[in-house]
């Protein structure tokens, strides 16, 4: 039987990291909250680059309804939870692996032990959670932890990144105080502020607000698990540039575009209020998107 060890187990990052680079990464602890569909795959990817310590919340199991995306979800997997299937799943890829599993997720009396000693925040939350989404990002920007979300759009992804020091989601997003559906308006926006996903919805009865269901391709989680792997890699060795909000960027597979938008004063921007005008009655029923 092989014996693990783990620097030839990543010895091909070396290259496109320094030896002293990875030993870094080996050292770095990550919190995921939400372990579905984007979630589950920057956790894979993250420990496949060899980052070695995690933080993990999920409170959810598989079903059938997840095996489109979900790199956790098989027949084997149904109605188990989705934070220890990838937990077992990391330290298949790396034995000595330290990951704190929080499996009731993230909540206030959590909050502090969840995001203790780590070095970054990567979102994996449910599109409707909303309170939870905005509780972690306030505290990461209250305990200046480096924040990104990638947000699987279309056949695409949406990279955020909130750091230290710099803008804050709710200065972004502009959600405090509004009704649900404008607060969904509101993300919807922020995340997607090309909107270049929304000329090819060919079933449009497939998103649902009411009912919390929408869309979604496994193409797009991978993309967001690519775009989110490299951007930890810079946050954490200090590599690179990566432009914070109020900058969002934006690829989507399907047109083959990126494009990279600049909403000073984030949903408060004149541009982003015209693009609400056209969000808020898709979320109210009463226009479909075209």
């Amino acid at each position: 039987m092989n014996s693990f060890d783990y620097g030839r187990a990543f010895s091909r990052n070396i290259g496109w990291v320094t030896e002293a680079e990875q030993q870094k990464l080996r050292e770095s602890r990550v919190a995921i909250a939400g372990l579905g569909g984007v979630g589950g795959a920057h956790l894979l990817t993250l420990a496949r680059l060899g980052v070695s310590k995690f933080n993990i919340a999920d409170f959810d199991e598989f079903g059938l309804h997840n095996f489109n995306r979900q790199v956790g979800a098989f027949m084997s997997t149904v109605d188990r939870p989705k934070a220890d299937v990838l937990a077992e799943m990391v330290l298949e890829i790396n034995p000595e692996a330290d990951i704190r599993v929080f499996p009731s997720g993230v909540q206030s009396d959590n909050l502090k032990e969840f995001l203790g000693g780590v070095d970054v925040y990567v979102d994996g939350i449910d599109f409707f959670a909303l309170p939870a989404r905005r509780m972690l990002f306030q505290a990461c920007y209250e305990g200046n932890i480096p924040s990104l979300t990638a947000a699987p759009l279309g056949m695409g992804v949406s990279l955020l990144y909130f750091k230290p020091g710099g803008m804050s989601f709710e200065n972004y997003f502009r959600v405090e105080g509004r009704s649900e559906n404008e607060q969904y308006a509101r993300f919807i926006a922020g995340l997607s502020p090309a909107m270049l996903q929304r000329d090819y919805l060919v079933a449009p009865q497939a998103v649902n607000f009411q009912e919390r269901r929408g869309p979604s391709t496994m193409m797009s989680c991978d993309l967001c698990a690519g775009v989110m792997g490299v951007a930890v890699l810079k946050v954490l060795l200090g590599r690179g540039k990566l432009r914070p909000a109020p900058w969002a960027m934006q690829f989507d597979a399907y047109h083959q575009k990126i494009k990279f938008t600049w909403r000073p004063f984030g949903n408060a921007n004149p541009m982003q209020q015209l693009m609400l005008l056209l969000i808020r009655p898709l979320l109210e029923g009463r226009a479909k998107p075209s």
